[in-house]
């Protein structure tokens, strides 16, 4: 993990297309803009996480055989 230091209005790239900026920081909490591509998708971590819960749990749920009934 890179670890790095940054104040309020300084931004860090991640390749040439995603751009995180410090937009404020009050006592803990720091709000980050993100500019990145509409083809890069951008969740918090919690919501990523229920979204890969959600899909493997869909695929254990997989019906086989009526997928194969309907092709």
């Amino acid at each position: 993990m890179l670890a790095l230091s940054r104040k309020h209005g300084e931004s860090i790239m991640i390749g040439s297309d995603i751009e995180i900026t410090i937009l404020e920081v009050k006592g803990d909490q720091v709000k980050v803009g993100i500019a990145a591509p509409k083809t890069v998708p951008v969740y918090r971590k919690e919501i990523y996480k229920e979204i890969q819960d959600a899909n493997r749990e869909a695929v254990n749920n997989l019906d086989v055989e009526s997928l194969k009934k309907l092709l």
